[in-house]
């Protein structure tokens, strides 16, 4: 085993980018001014520049137009289980309280769908409630049992923040979205992996209209973008008074850049766009995925999930190591191995993998390149 270096993970620069850009381009021309490309490499990029170089872009105003459009004018909405977010969901609300007479934003507690606390967490003991509870607080009587509280990293009062976008929003708290139901039956399901879990629950309970965000600016029009499959999930804010939405074409995308790579250099690395990475904080509790999706496109290579041996197990024991490590793979290979890893997708690891490295603030590195991925200690 002459070879030292396993999976190494590189962060590439890239210029600004722009509506228009030919992204394919610049993200082989950029790779290629790092390093040499191979077989089995992976090229990751991030899905926010790939939405930017498509102009999938939408002004409040146009979500305003479309809350019109799908539930009438001067309607009251109950706007349920939304995550606690400045740049992920304030944007979304003020869009959607232009285009109704009345929100009422029903809150989840004691935290969102993603571990952002709506109280301090200290006072709570989840043996004390059910997730049946349909009891129903308005912010006063929320605070007067839990007290007031401000987010640990935001330093926000998201009760405070959400009402104070628009004078026309009220905000509740319960753990049962069918609360909303005690003030509208016309309702935005705003929650991200549990959309329809919590949609068919509020119908069941005398729900009349009952969309979720993916329903909201999922259709294609020239006065702004869209996302036929997302709507506003994945939705983030783009300066004053616009949201980027969630990507376009990912597919398509990541082909184009495999193919540009291919003629090129003969070489056909595996690509992908990726979003948020599916990881948890140990410390606060708060996940990461405020995507639909970890990966919303990439090239055939990356379906599946790991085969792989377990190295400490297959080596215990055994003078001769290496040996046995070369039977376990002959095994593995053969579809006879019985040690495993847990069951992941590579486009989720992979792209967690990613988010990790580029972050999300000032590195300037939304390209990701991941080389050694697919070795094994024996792969020289």
């Amino acid at each position: 085993m002459k070879r030292k270096v396993g999976t190494v993970v590189t962060g590439v620069r890239m210029p600004f980018i722009s509506q228009g850009d030919d992204l394919a381009d610049l993200v082989v021309s950029n790779i290629l001014g790092v390093c040499e490309i191979r077989e089995d490499d992976v090229v990751a990029v991030t899905e926010s520049i790939v939405a930017i170089s498509q102009g999938n872009l939408a002004h409040i105003d146009s979500i305003a137009d479309d809350v019109i459009s799908k539930f009438g004018k001067d309607s009251h909405i109950g706007v349920v289980f939304p995550i606690l977010s400045r740049n992920r969901f304030a944007q979304i609300l003020r869009g959607i309280s232009k285009g109704a007479k009345k929100i009422t934003v029903l809150l989840n507690y004691p935290q969102d769908e993603v571990g952002n606390p709506v109280m301090d967490m200290r006072g709570w003991n989840p043996y004390d409630h059910t997730t049946a509870d349909s009891e129903q607080f308005t912010g006063k009587e929320f605070r007067d049992r839990y007290g007031k509280y401000v987010h640990e990293f935001t330093n926000l009062d998201y009760i405070d923040l959400y009402e104070s976008l628009n004078d026309n929003i009220e905000v509740v708290l319960s753990r049962d979205p069918a609360a909303i139901l005690k003030h509208t039956s016309d309702v935005i399901v705003a929650d991200i992996h549990g959309r329809e879990t919590t949609r068919a629950h509020i119908i069941r309970n005398g729900g009349k209209k009952v969309l979720t965000l993916a329903d909201i600016l999922n259709e294609p029009s020239d006065k702004r973008g869209h996302n036929e499959t997302y709507g506003l999930l994945g939705s983030n804010m783009f300066g004053k008074s616009e949201v980027k939405l969630f990507p376009r074409n990912c597919d398509s995308f990541a082909r184009a850049v495999q193919d540009e790579f291919f003629k090129r250099t003969n070489v056909r690395p595996h690509v992908m766009v990726y979003a948020d990475g599916a990881f948890r904080d140990p410390v606060c509790g708060i996940w990461e995925l405020a995507d639909p999706v970890v990966c919303p496109g990439h090239t055939e290579g990356l379906n599946g999930s790991p085969s792989e041996v377990k190295l400490k197990m297959v080596v215990a024991g055994e003078k001769d190591k290496e040996a046995a490590l070369k039977r376990a793979l002959s095994d593995k290979d053969r579809g006879t191995a019985s040690l495993g890893t847990t069951p992941r997708q590579y486009k989720d690891l992979l792209g967690s993998i990613a988010d990790l490295v580029s972050g999300s603030g000032d590195k300037g590195t939304p390209v990701i390149l991941i080389q050694g991925y697919f070795d094994n200690l024996l792969k020289e």
